[in-house]
């Protein structure tokens, strides 16, 4: 997978850093990713003050591949960023062709530009909404979110979120156990928007920084269909099986075996959803019979 980032003047740092951090650990773990840096000129100046160089030549795309277009200084739209006629064509046939296209920030006004924007759902920045709604008025623009996903066009808030956005994307195309560990990795939170169809249990309890959890979790994760004793569980962290206990619920409010039945019924109803009858999908997730998952199903409701 190709990720092409589109870089304006005047960049934010860390609108890049961040999601560049991102998709580099993936690439780090072995999953074949590669990171391009573009511009319309081959010096690039940032807010930050340090000039980056870009390639003014386009990879050839796939619609597999990413176009991420970090955000820029400006209180509005319209004092930096502005785009020649070819670069909005190549992120409007990107996406024309089956591509995914993200911004970061200010960046969704190069979506806009492009007219990506145009009866979508989109955010950007809080300090930019407005200024987003005016310019683009056949957009929606949702509000007090990390990010938003319309149809391939994926629009994130300011600064940090870029970070959210990526590991969004990353969850999508291997899993959430995956972008858990990335975010371990980078040693920050596994965040999400608050919308609903992204509460993945695997990142919902990841906002903690205790190593002998994550190293439970990641066994768990990978394997949360299986019988998984307490004791095995302490040895793979090297711990007691009361110590573990103590640290694991300190960590995410919940014992190792209620963190693996919600695993097993986030997978289970994930089945169900797609056609399984409750019968399989419990036998699927790991429960020995259909009772325990039913119980569980109606505890969350």
């Amino acid at each position: 997978m190709k990720v092409v980032f589109l870089l304006v003047p005047q960049v934010h740092l860390l609108d890049l850093a961040g999601p560049a951090q991102v998709f580099s650990t993936v690439r780090d773990f072995g999953l074949g990713y590669e990171l391009h840096y573009v511009a319309e000129r081959e010096e690039v100046p940032t807010a930050q003050g340090v000039p980056l160089r870009a390639a003014v030549d386009w990879p050839d795309l796939s619609r597999h591949d990413l176009i991420l277009v970090p955000g820029w200084r400006g209180q509005t739209f319209g004092r930096h960023g502005r785009l020649t006629g070819s670069t909005r064509a190549r992120l409007a046939s990107h996406h024309a062709r089956g591509g995914t296209v993200a911004s970061v920030c200010a960046g969704a006004d190069a979506l806009g530009q492009a007219g990506l924007l145009d009866g979508r759902r989109c955010t950007t920045h809080h300090g930019l909404q407005d200024d987003l709604a005016t310019r683009y008025p056949s957009a929606r623009v949702v509000r007090d979110v990390l990010y938003v996903v319309d149809d391939r066009v994926i629009t994130s808030a300011g600064i940090a979120s870029g970070i959210d956005l990526a590991l969004h994307l990353v969850a999508t195309r291997h899993g959430p156990a995956v972008a858990a560990q990335v975010a371990r990795e980078m040693v920050v939170y596994a965040r999400r928007n608050g919308d609903a169809s992204q509460s993945s249990v695997m990142l919902r309890y990841r906002d903690h920084l205790s190593d002998v959890v994550h190293r439970v979790q990641d066994l768990i994760d990978g394997r949360f269909a299986e019988r998984l004793p307490l004791r095995d569980l302490a040895g793979t962290a090297g711990v007691s099986e009361r110590t573990l206990t103590r640290a694991f619920g300190e960590a995410t409010g919940l014992t190792p075996l209620r963190y693996q039945q919600l695993l097993r019924l986030e997978r289970a109803e994930h089945l169900i959803g797609h056609g399984a009858t409750v019968e399989a999908a419990a036998h699927a997730a790991g429960f020995e019979d259909a009772r325990m998952l039913r119980r569980l199903r109606a505890r969350s409701q």
